[in-house]
Formats: structure tokens, C-alpha cells, sequence
């Protein structure tokens, strides 16, 4: 044996479990969620939230963080895909799903937060160990240094196409839209650079939560006494919660007295509710219901003048949600579960009818992110004949002298003005009224007769009224 003495080992790097980290594994679950199941976040998010609470896993803080990585992840997915297709050396299509979310989440971080950069890289390194394996947790380390290594302003700079030379791939990318939707938008808005580039903005903003107080049940003072309570900007029944807060711990909305609608949703029906008929008021309809929101409005405001609602809905189960929404409403109403386009009613039998008719969701980016990247142009075809029906169907409800509105959540205007003219050109009894001044004190309401609101300009989803008299 020799005698000089053995060389020291280089201790054993001892093995590191992944460190599980709740709110960012919980944000990648509803990605995934999101991308498996055509699920939305708003309903995927919130029972993902009260589990997590419910375990003790989370607090206040961990919850809005993870509100922010999921829906500030939807909303900036174009561009983040843009950035990350410029740090790996496949298509994105090449890349698995799952680690795409995790590496959009990370991108989110640098990019869209202040979080600093070696915890956003280390945290979804981790995040990457815990539901990836270590192997795809090196490559999304790799991809997530290049990231790193600037801005977001300096990524758009290199990855953006010139807006001289693409204006609506430019703002696509920047803005974080699918390019034919930037170009529908733009369309309908009818403006310059600066009127679009807010609009695509605004999309990527979080919304206030806005409730409703369901006149008859709830007052806007017993709303407004809640913790960062304001007023709303239009409609006389609104509240908003200007730093988020949750509505379900509020006793009205609880108890269904109140509810969360966006500000838009509840001048339509207002509008509707205040538009003058001829003769008689005593029997309104709400033909497309679902799920619940207007109808809730609509039944409480028919109450108070001793009308009756009924409330139709195809789906049985969206129905059963109209039916939550009423339950507890002051005045007689019923409910149906009924197809708008071939009603159990006789024509003539209403004297206002609103029909919030399916859309692509356009006017509600905001809320519905992913929707951006769900909708194609062929979709309009798909609704276009349902729409035009269950028009059509509203102006054959409604009596000689009432009124219908027809609603949608989208800008789009083969989804508003098309839909209109074609069924002016078909039903000549019918006229259009001005909706402007049924909206009292909403500025930049355009020419009329027809309203279209914007998110950039009245803070409200982009919903669309054209409201009709029945003359013949």
C-alpha cells in the first residue's frame, strides 16, 4: 500500500428534488387546461383558486399572482410565441405543448412582469423539473437565457414586421391579435393608427369586475359600501370594484340579488327596457337568455312595471342557469328551454323581445383571451344563418308597435351591420330606432341609429344594439 495519502473525493453533488412551487404549478394546469379541453380560464381558474385556498396552499397574494401568470400569459401569447420562435431552433410546432406553456409562462415573467429575471428563470426552471423531468427543464433554462438577454421593447424591435411594411402584421405581433381579427377590428372602428392601437391595447388589459344591483333586490349603496367599491361610468345599477376583490364573498351577490355584468351587458338591456312602445307593456322576452345575466336584469326592471319575462334558452343546462339567475326576482317570469329560431310562442305575442345572439366574442377579449386564438374567419359563416334567424324570429314576436334589440359581443360587422341590412331587406315592417338616446349621458356613440361600444372609449366590452320597431 503506497504511503502517500489517498487524493480527497469531490463530494457527491447530492440530489435536489424539484422544489414544487403551488402557484406556478397551478397556472400551468390551466394552461393546460385551456389548450387540452377548449376550456376558458375564467371558468377553469376560479375552482383551481378555491381548492388551492381550501388546501391552505394559498393567500391573497399567491392567488392574484397566479390570476396574472394565466390570464397575462393568454392575452400575450402572440408575441411570446413570436419570441420564443426566435430562441429555438424548430418550429413551435415541433415543440410540445406543454413545454410551450411552461416557456410562455417564463416569457410572461421577463417580459411582462416585474418579477426579476434570475427568479423568473429559476422558478420556471423549477417549474419545468416538477412537470416536465429534468431533461426538457435544460432545454427551457436555454431558451429562457436567450430570452433574457433583452426588453420586451427590444424583442418587438427584432421580431415585429415593419409597420410601413405590414401595418396589420406589425400590430398583430406587438398587440398580440391574430392578424385577421386586427384587420376586422380595424374595419369597424373606421379610424386611423391611433384608434386601432388603443383598441388592440385595451384588449390586453385586465377588466374591472363590474356588478349589477337587480333593481327590486339591491341598491347601489349597499354595493358601494363594499371595500373599494365606485360607481359605475353609465349605467345607473353598476358598481366596480376598482381593485378586483371577490364578488362571491359579497352577501348580495351571494344571495343572487346582485351580480357580476359586464357595464355594456347592462346598457343593452337597459336601452331595451327604456325604448318607447305603442300600447301596451306586459309581456317581454329574452330570446337567447344564457346564461343568465340580461334575463336577471331584464326580469327585475319588468317587475317594477308589472310586466312578465319569459326567459328562452336552447341549452336545458345554460337554461337551468337562466333560472339561477331569476330565481328570487320579484315579478312573475318563466322559463324555457327552447330553440329562438323555432319557438312554442305565437308571433305577435311580445311587446319587447331582446335576442343576445351567439358570436365569436370578439367584444370580449379582455375577459376571454384565448378566445383571440380559438376563432377563425370561417367561424362567421357558422353563425352567420343563426343569427339572421333568431332575428328574424324576434321581429315576428314581437306585436305592431313593440320593440326587439338585437345584441352581440362582437364588433365584427358581418356579425352587426350585415346581420341588420339583410333583415331590413326581408322584413320591411320593421324600422330602425335611434339607440343613442336610450343611453343617457354614454359619449361617442357614433351616427347611429345603431350603438357600438368600444373597450378603448366607454371602458365596457365591445357590445353592439340595433334596436327595432315592428310597423306592420
Amino acid at each position: 500500500m503506497s504511503d502517500q495519502p489517498r487524493r480527497p473525493r469531490k463530494p457527491a453533488k447530492p440530489y435536489r428534488r424539484p422544489r414544487k412551487d403551488p402557484v406556478r404549478v397551478l397556472a400551468f394546469e390551466a394552461l393546460r387546461a385551456v389548450d387540452e379541453r377548449d376550456a376558458y380560464a375564467n371558468l377553469v381558474l376560479p375552482p383551481l383558486l378555491r381548492k388551492a385556498r381550501e388546501d391552505g396552499d394559498f393567500d391573497a397574494r399567491d392567488a392574484a399572482l397566479a390570476t396574472e401568470l394565466v390570464y397575462g400569459t393568454l392575452r400575450r401569447q402572440g408575441t411570446y410565441d413570436a419570441v420564443i420562435a426566435a430562441c429555438v431552433d424548430r418550429p413551435l410546432r415541433e415543440v410540445d405543448p406543454p413545454v410551450l406553456d411552461v416557456l410562455s409562462l417564463g416569457a410572461h415573467q421577463l417580459l411582462g412582469t416585474r418579477i426579476p429575471t434570475h427568479a423568473a428563470v429559476s422558478a420556471s426552471v423549477e417549474l419545468a423539473r416538477v412537470v416536465l423531468g429534468d431533461g426538457r427543464a435544460k432545454f427551457v433554462n436555454a431558451v429562457l437565457r436567450k430570452i433574457a438577454q433583452d426588453d420586451l421593447d427590444g424583442w418587438l424591435e427584432r421580431v415585429a414586421p415593419p409597420y410601413d411594411a405590414d401595418p396589420e402584421d406589425h400590430l398583430a405581433v406587438v398587440h398580440s391579435h391574430p392578424r385577421w381579427v386586427v384587420s376586422a377590428l380595424w374595419d369597424s372602428l373606421g379610424g386611423g393608427r391611433d384608434g386601432i392601437e388603443d383598441l388592440l391595447r385595451a384588449d390586453n388589459e385586465r377588466p374591472e369586475v363590474t356588478l349589477v344591483a337587480r333593481p327590486g333586490r339591491a341598491t347601489t349603496a349597499e354595493l358601494l359600501d363594499e371595500e373599494a367599491a365606485v360607481p359605475g361610468r353609465w349605467s345607473p345599477h353598476a358598481v366596480r370594484l376598482a381593485e378586483g376583490g371577490e364578488p362571491g364573498a359579497i352577501a348580495a351577490v351571494a344571495e343572487g340579488r346582485a351580480g357580476v355584468q359586464d357595464e355594456g351587458s347592462q346598457l343593452v338591456a337597459l336601452a331595451l327596457a327604456n325604448a318607447p312602445v305603442e300600447g301596451r307593456d306586459r309581456m317581454w322576452l329574452d330570446g337567447c337568455a344564457g346564461p343568465g345575466g340580461k334575463a336577471a336584469l331584464l326580469g327585475a326592471l319588468a317587475a317594477e312595471r308589472g310586466a312578465v319575462l319569459l326567459a328562452s334558452e336552447k341549452q336545458p343546462h345554460r337554461a337551468g342557469l337562466v333560472a339561477r339567475a331569476l330565481a328570487g326576482n320579484p315579478g312573475p317570469y318563466q322559463v324555457v328551454a327552447a330553440d329562438g329560431t323555432r319557438p312554442p310562442w305565437r308571433p305577435g305575442s311580445f311587446d319587447r323581445v331582446l335576442v343576445d345572439v351567439p358570436c365569436t366574442g370578439l367584444g370580449a377579449l379582455r375577459r376571454r383571451p384565448e378566445a383571440r386564438w380559438r376563432r377563425r374567419p370561417e367561424d362567421l359563416e357558422g353563425f352567420a344563418p343563426l343569427q339572421r334567424g333568431l332575428l328574424r324570429t324576434a321581429l315576428e314576436s314581437v306585436r305592431v308597435g313593440g320593440v326587439v334589440g338585437y345584441a352581440t359581443c362582437s364588433p365584427h360587422l358581418a356579425e352587426t351591420r350585415a346581420v341588420v341590412a339583410d333583415l331590413l331587406r326581408q322584413f320591411p315592417d320593421a324600422d330602425l330606432i335611434d339607440a343613442r338616446p336610450l343611453l343617457p349621458g354614454v359619449p361617442d356613440l357614433g351616427e347611429g341609429p345603431d350603438v357600438q361600444l368600444w373597450p378603448h372609449v366607454h371602458g365596457t366590452d365591445a357590445m353592439y344594439l340595433a334596436l327595432f320597431r315592428r310597423t306592420g
